[in-house]
């Protein structure tokens, strides 16, 4: 399993009713894409949950490289690249997901923290811990769902969460409103630990 994010600044004055407008017109055409496990439509306006910018940042997990490879290249990515310029793709491979027991409703809010390992600590323990408190969160009522991945390269960890309601305060996360969520494929996601 692959996540992968996203992320077009806006300028300060941006009226987010396009951004709006265009997932309610354009949302639901990845709601059958193959391969795609979900797909969290997030903006974060200015002003609003302590944003400090106006952005558009949709977050995938996909449950195959070839649906995420046929997305990146194909009319869908094109038109986004053609609206706004090709926005750098964060890639990260997931080492853990579950569902929470708010599954089954719509989410409305999303958190993105990362943290970068440090330079001297073992990723396996790190990585345990982390799905330990994963698993945890898991347990929360207004879970929707709790994914947490890394990027060897930078050796950046990411715990992405989705929340039916308002999401919780959580240390250097990053709150988002949930737009559309795109889940053709959710309940084939492996759950629990991927390694």
């Amino acid at each position: 399993m692959h996540g992968m994010n996203y992320r077009i600044p806006l300028p300060a004055d941006y009226d987010m009713g396009i951004i709006r407008h265009r997932v309610a017109t354009r949302g639901h055409l990845l709601d059958e894409f193959p391969g795609l496990g979900q797909k969290a439509y997030l903006i974060r306006e200015r002003g609003t949950d302590g944003s400090p910018v106006n952005e558009y940042a949709p977050f995938y997990l996909w449950n195959t490289p070839q649906g995420m490879n046929g997305f990146l290249w194909g009319p869908g990515f094109r038109g986004l690249v053609e609206d706004f310029g090709r926005p750098t793709v964060e890639h990260w491979t997931v080492l853990g997901f579950e569902r929470g027991p708010a599954v089954a409703s719509p989410p409305s809010a999303a958190v993105r923290a990362a943290r970068r390992l440090g330079a001297d600590e073992d990723p396996a323990a790190a990585f345990a811990r982390e799905l330990d408190g994963l698993r945890e969160t898991a347990a929360h009522a207004d879970l929707h769902s709790a994914a947490l991945l890394v990027d060897p390269r930078h050796w950046e960890v990411l715990r992405f969460t989705l929340w039916r309601g308002a999401a919780p305060d959580e240390p250097d996360g990053e709150r988002f409103q949930v737009l559309h969520l795109s889940r053709p494929e959710l309940d084939s996601l492996p759950t629990g630990r991927q390694w």
